[in-house]
C-alpha cells in the first residue's frame, strides 16, 4: 500500500509565519489544508498547492466551516497561527473596550474554539497541536510592559494551550505553544531579530523533534523551553 502524505492544518495561513508554514511543508511534499478569511489569501495559498477553507476566525460560523473543511482527514499536525497585537503601549495605559475585544477574540477564545476542533484528526495520526503564542506572554521572564494587552492575551493562551495538553495528551496528541522570535512580518516589524524563512525553519525543527514527553510545553522557535 502506497504511504500516505504527511498533512499538515494551518489556521491563518494566508500571510507571515502562516503562510511560510504552508510554503515549507508544501516544499517538503506535505499536504496542507491553509485557512484564510479573503480571496487574496486563499489565492496565494492555492497558488503553492495547498488545499483551502475560507474562514475568519472571529465569526459564528468559523467552527462550522473548519468541521467541515477537515471532515474525515488525518491530521499529523496542526498549527494556530491568527493573532493581532493590539495597542502598542509603552506603560499601563487602559485598552478601550473594543480594543481588548478584538485582541483577546483572536488571541484567545478563537484558538480555544477551533484549535480543539482538530483532535480527532491528529488523534488518527497520533499527531501534534501547536499555537503561536509570544515569549511576550511569559510571566517567568517579564521584564518589560510594552504591549501589555498583548501579553496578557499571550499568556492567557498559554493557559488554554496547557489545559488542552491534559486533555488531549491521552488521546494521542502532543500539544505545544510555540515563540516564533521576533520575526520580521507586519506585526514584528523591520527591525525585529530573525527573517520569516529562519523562524519557520525553526519552528518546523522543534515540531520535528517533540516528542509525547514534552507534551504541554512552552518551547522557543530553536526547540528550547520558555518559563511559563
Amino acid at each position: 500500500m502506497k504511504d500516505r502524505k504527511n498533512s499538515a492544518l494551518i489556521i491563518g495561513a494566508s500571510r507571515g509565519i502562516g503562510f511560510e508554514l504552508a510554503r515549507q511543508y508544501r516544499e517538503d511534499k506535505w499536504d496542507v489544508i491553509g485557512t484564510a478569511r479573503d480571496e487574496a489569501g486563499l489565492a496565494r495559498l492555492a497558488a503553492i498547492g495547498a488545499k483551502t477553507i475560507k474562514l475568519d476566525v472571529t465569526t459564528a460560523d468559523a467552527p462550522a466551516l473548519l468541521q467541515a473543511g477537515i471532515a474525515g482527514a488525518r491530521l499529523d499536525l496542526a498549527i494556530y497561527c491568527a493573532g493581532i497585537v493590539g495597542p502598542r503601549t509603552q506603560k499601563l495605559e487602559a485598552p478601550t473596550e473594543a480594543e481588548f475585544e478584538a485582541v483577546m477574540r483572536i488571541n484567545v477564545l478563537a484558538t480555544m474554539t477551533l484549535a480543539p476542533l482538530a483532535a480527532p484528526a491528529l488523534a488518527r495520526s497520533a499527531g501534534k497541536l501547536a499555537v503561536i503564542s509570544s515569549r511576550m506572554g511569559s510571566i517567568g521572564v517579564r521584564s518589560a510592559t510594552t504591549s501589555w494587552l498583548y501579553r496578557t492575551s499571550k499568556a492567557a493562551l498559554n493557559s488554554a494551550l496547557k489545559d488542552m495538553s491534559l486533555v488531549l495528551g491521552p488521546q494521542g496528541v502532543t500539544c505545544v505553544t510555540l515563540h516564533p522570535g521576533w520575526v520580521r512580518t507586519d506585526m514584528g516589524g523591520a527591525g525585529a531579530d530573525i527573517d520569516v524563512a529562519t523562524s519557520v525553519r525553526g519552528i518546523r525543527a522543534a515540531l520535528a523533534a517533540l516528542t509525547p514527553d514534552r507534551n504541554g510545553s512552552f518551547l522557543n522557535y530553536d526547540g528550547s523551553e520558555i518559563p511559563w
